[in-house]
């Protein structure tokens, strides 16, 4: 069922090497829903570039298998308005909804893209598009490593309560989420940030803040009893995920959303029993909708760093390459005043 007269064409952002970070303004057929199929058509208000997702092609290959007729088009966290569903979709036309869409589609940086109904959840009703576009794939992240990987649940001030759990990068897209869905869940949250940082992420629920350039999170684990953490998790890799492995304590979880944290486990760190894991973040409406709904009952907060119309998405994606944005860097296709 459609909602509107719809055009014939529409503007994509389309990237033409997976080797290359350029992109290109161009038209398009509007994409068609398979029909008697779960999939839906949205008119994309705005959608958000993913650190580093403009190599991902190149550097995570998926099977040819399962990407036929994916395009090479940015921006997999998308806010936006159906314009047509299954008879049967909870998300009928007109319907304001946000989300991730799956990694082997087609993603969100055109006018008119394809969701299936598991990758969609209603927008927040007290965030803007704009906002909404910033945080699916970072919330679902957050959400899957404390309560899918991680033994927490997702209930208010007791499903974490009595743990630890300590967070690499907390002012980042992910960490923020984290830090903040812990502190709900009831845990003592401590994480390392930039020191001009610092006060951004004790707002969130840190009640410690490590600087991760200068501190050395082996000794000041080791400097005071208690300090270990049930949980580790960690967004950035390398170095932070080694000393990480100094905060987990015996029979604790870390969790990397980097790399697999055995290949840095410290040669001189003692035998111990931890679950340690890598995961990729799969879509989850599920997971987007049910933050949703704490988000609008208040005490979130979001990160955009900045906001740029489409005809200008050669500027948003060297903000996002900058290395300078504080939040998400969001591409509007349908300007709000």
């Amino acid at each position: 069922m459609l909602s509107e007269t719809l055009p014939t064409t529409m503007k994509v952002l389309l990237q033409s090497d997976p080797a290359s970070k350029t992109l290109i303004l161009a038209t398009r057929p509007l994409p068609v829903p398979v029909p008697n199929s779960t999939e839906h058509l949205i008119r994309v208000h705005a959608a958000a570039l993913t650190n580093g997702e403009l190599l991902w092609m190149k550097n995570f290959p998926p099977p040819a298998s399962e990407t036929k007729g994916k395009e090479l088009v940015p921006c997999y966290d998308m806010a936006g308005a159906v314009i047509a569903a299954p008879s049967d979709s909870p998300f009928q036309p007109g319907t304001e909804v946000y989300g991730r869409t799956h990694y082997y589609h087609t993603a969100a940086g055109r006018e008119y893209t394809i969701c299936d109904t598991y990758e969609l959840a209603f927008k927040p009703k007290t965030l803007s598009f704009v906002q909404a576009a910033t945080v699916p794939m970072s919330v679902e992240t957050a959400y899957q490593a404390l309560f899918v990987q991680a033994p927490l649940q997702p209930v208010a001030r007791t499903g974490a309560k009595g743990k630890r759990i300590f967070v690499t990068a907390g002012s980042g897209a992910v960490g923020m989420w984290v830090v903040q869905l812990a502190k709900w869940a009831g845990a003592e949250v401590e994480a390392t940030s930039s020191k001009d940082r610092f006060d951004f992420v004790k707002s969130l629920g840190a009640s410690e803040v490590l600087d991760y350039r200068t501190a050395d999170v082996k000794k000041w684990v080791q400097a005071e009893a208690g300090r270990q953490a049930d949980v580790v998790v960690d967004c950035i890799g390398r170095q932070a995920l080694a000393d990480a492995w100094w905060v987990v304590k015996e029979g604790g979880t870390l969790i990397s959303i980097f790399q697999p944290p055995e290949g840095m486990k410290p040669a001189d760190l003692p035998t111990l029993d931890v679950k340690n894991l890598f995961f990729i973040q799969e879509p989850s409406g599920e997971h987007a909708g049910k933050v949703g709904s704490l988000i609008d009952a208040g005490g979130f907060v979001t990160a955009l760093d900045s906001v740029w119309p489409v005809e200008k998405f050669e500027e948003a994606v060297e903000r996002r390459e900058s290395g300078k944005a504080r939040g998400k860097v969001v591409i509007e296709f349908v300007p709000h005043v």
